[in-house]
């Protein structure tokens, strides 16, 4: 029953991005484990000015990427993002490393659906055939 239970939950919980993905009319569904991090805020020096050049990540959480585009990542997360919030998009083989900046968000009590746009562009990380 215990299997029974989770699969419904995970049917719910795509069903919640893949209502997102209306939006997004090129989007496919991919199932790619990746870890998410979280640009963190720049860091003061003495004078007050952040350190060039530097961009810490804090880790958050890994989830999969449900639904892609060539230029967009939908997924779950359990952390609150933000629109406009920076994060780095990694696949757990090193394939995919990129920053993206979130798009849109479906707020749900449990979870929040997220499509984050890469920054820069990303080829060939989606392949539709």
């Amino acid at each position: 029953m215990t299997s029974h239970a989770s699969a419904t939950v995970r049917a719910t919980e795509i069903d919640v991005v893949s209502q997102l993905a209306r939006f997004f009319p090129e989007a496919t569904p991919v199932r790619i484990p990746i870890k998410l991090s979280h640009a963190a805020e720049p860091s003061k020096n003495g004078d007050g000015k952040g350190e060039a050049g530097a961009k810490a990540w804090i880790p958050l959480e890994e989830t999969v990427i449900e639904f892609g585009t060539t230029r967009e990542v939908l997924f779950l997360v359990k952390h609150r993002l933000e629109f406009a919030d920076v994060v780095l998009v990694e696949s757990r083989d090193g394939a995919l490393r990129a920053e993206a900046w979130v798009v849109a968000a479906q707020y749900r009590p449990e979870r929040t659906a997220i499509a984050a746009r890469f920054l820069n562009n990303v080829p060939n990380w989606i392949v539709k055939s």
